[in-house]
């Protein structure tokens, strides 16, 4: 390990404050829905706006103090597609003040839409340019810097742009169609197979339909439809399959890259209360509390051992 741990802080960490806002919304919408409690979501907002106090703090030291070890970050073949993680923290923020703290909300919403989109073509310039990135390096991860987009709709009608929520919304959805077929290939033909500290990115998979469902939900002004229900149906059924992969992602050691599970289950549970709201089926009830149960649990348990990583000088280390 570096004299100085700072040197080896990654960006991945913003995922945790995108877990913590994620599940935040989710128990926003489980007091709209179901008349739940309001406090876990001030609570949660009030941990994810710390987290990302605590995370930008430290990445911007680190930019100073080492800015070559930024750098690489950002040209590296498989951690660059972490680096959007630090918009997507922001636009999710921005989307959970909208109620709190709207002027606060509005800022926050266009600086993560506008530079996500930027990011967006940065990272897909690079792609262009770089022959050196192959089908090693593809993963779930892909779908942070472009499918991320989707994200921008939830709360452009209350702090931000419809225009602008609609572009970006075609945007992620164009790209999560056309980038499926490649990371389902990457992961179900494993050529090659994806490392054993990258089995946690599979749950992003759950990410893209639920947060487009939820998109839709806000430009559309309904999930009852054909495409809400496809949308729901894709997002409930990936997770199945993450959780039929429990036996083998259990035995998994622990990694910054377990922050993987934290948004999209949130996301999930999310999608899951949304779609309970529009139907009057029981059985939409009971998988919404049950993700809603599940996606606290896997927060709570990954920010966990996050921290005690930490506290044991095992976070901030060389990535093998």
């Amino acid at each position: 390990m570096a004299k100085n741990p700072l040197e080896h802080l990654p960006v991945t960490l913003f995922a945790a404050v995108m877990g913590l806002g994620g599940l935040a919304l989710a128990w926003r919408r489980a007091s709209l829905v179901w008349g739940m409690p309001r406090w876990p979501f001030v609570l949660l907002l009030v941990l994810a706006s710390a987290a990302f106090v605590l995370v930008a703090v430290a990445y911007a030291a680190k930019w100073v103090r080492y800015p070559a070890a930024a750098r690489a970050e950002l040209g590296h073949p498989m951690r660059m597609t972490f680096v959007p993680t630090v918009t997507i923290a922001i636009l999710i923020l921005g989307t959970a003040y909208a109620d709190v703290a709207p002027a606060l909300a509005r800022v926050l919403w266009w600086i993560g839409a506008v530079g996500h989109l930027i990011a967006t073509v940065v990272v897909i310039s690079t792609w262009f340019r770089r022959s050196d990135i192959g089908a090693g390096h593809v993963t779930p991860a892909w779908f942070i810097p472009i499918v991320g987009n989707v994200i921008t709709p939830l709360a452009a009608r209350s702090i931000g742009n419809l225009e602008l929520a609609w572009f970006a919304f075609g945007v992620g959805v164009v790209f999560w169609i056309a980038l499926l077929p490649l990371l389902l290939q990457r992961v179900l033909l494993h050529e090659p197979a994806l490392p054993p500290r990258m089995l946690p990115t599979i749950a992003i998979f759950i990410a893209p339909p639920s947060v487009i469902m939820l998109s839709w939900n806000t430009l559309a002004g309904t999930v009852d439809d054909a495409f809400g229900r496809i949308t729901y149906a894709a997002a409930i059924f990936f997770v199945i399959l993450l959780l039929a992969q429990a036996p083998t992602l259990l035995r998994q050691p622990f990694a910054v890259p377990f922050l993987a599970y934290t948004f999209p289950l949130a996301a999930a549970a999310a999608a899951a209360i949304a779609m309970a709201g529009a139907s009057a089926l029981v059985a939409a009830d009971v998988i919404a509390i049950a993700l809603l149960a599940l996606a606290s649990a896997v927060v709570a348990a990954v920010i966990t051992l996050t921290l005690r990583a930490a506290f044991r000088g095992e976070l901030l280390v060389p990535e093998g």
